[in-house]
């Protein structure tokens, strides 16, 4: 843990309330675009938010001093926001997330970047009714693992600590998802559309 975030702690240990705030302004960001790329829906994301805060407030001084703060975030996150999708019905679910290729690899939603080529603009118009009814397909455990590679480039070892899990698992939940995506939007991503990378 960097040393800042170690001195943080330790106010908030000594009865610091001000540490904790400083530590909630440093991560915010992180933690609402974790739960934003996996329920797709920005209300959900600041519920998730909230209640990622009020979990790490409650366990902040038993954490572990050498572990790394951001990864513990995140993995309280993502497992928050698949606990979230999973007390919802596929209905209500608010899935609508861009899956095309340039989507994935230059515009992933936590970026902050918007597509403004016209015509990428039209393709993502015409895909999204298609989009959401292929995502009901994709159940919230092989979603977060499709989100933390594609929209948050981390590695199947990182992917697997934080799922506490196998790299094997990570793989697996990661290719059926692929499958499935592929398969209801083949005709609309070609085959250029989703790969399968284990680097």
């Amino acid at each position: 843990m960097p040393e800042n975030e170690q001195a943080l702690v330790d106010r908030f240990c000594s009865g610091d309330s001000s540490a904790f705030q400083e530590l909630v302004e440093h991560h915010k960001k992180k933690v609402y675009y974790v739960a934003y790329d996996i329920t797709g829906d920005h209300h959900e994301a600041e519920d998730i938010s909230q209640e990622v805060f009020i979990k790490m407030f409650r366990s902040l001084k038993t954490f572990r001093r050498d572990a790394k703060m951001s990864s513990w975030l995140y993995q309280i996150a993502v497992n928050t926001s698949i606990d979230s999708l999973r007390r919802k019905s596929p209905k209500h679910q608010k899935l609508m997330v861009r899956l095309d290729k340039a989507s994935i690899k230059e515009n992933p939603p936590g970026s902050g970047i918007t597509v403004v080529d016209p015509e990428q603009s039209a393709e993502a118009s015409i895909l999204q009714s298609h989009i959401s009814q292929a995502l009901q397909r994709v159940s919230p455990r092989e979603r977060s693992v499709f989100v933390m590679r594609h929209y948050n480039d981390l590695k199947m070892t990182e992917i697997a600590e934080i799922l506490n899990v196998s790299v094997g698992t990570v793989k697996s939940l990661l290719f059926r998802a692929i499958k499935k995506l592929r398969k209801e939007l083949s005709f609309y991503l070609g085959d250029s559309g989703l790969e399968v990378t284990y680097e």
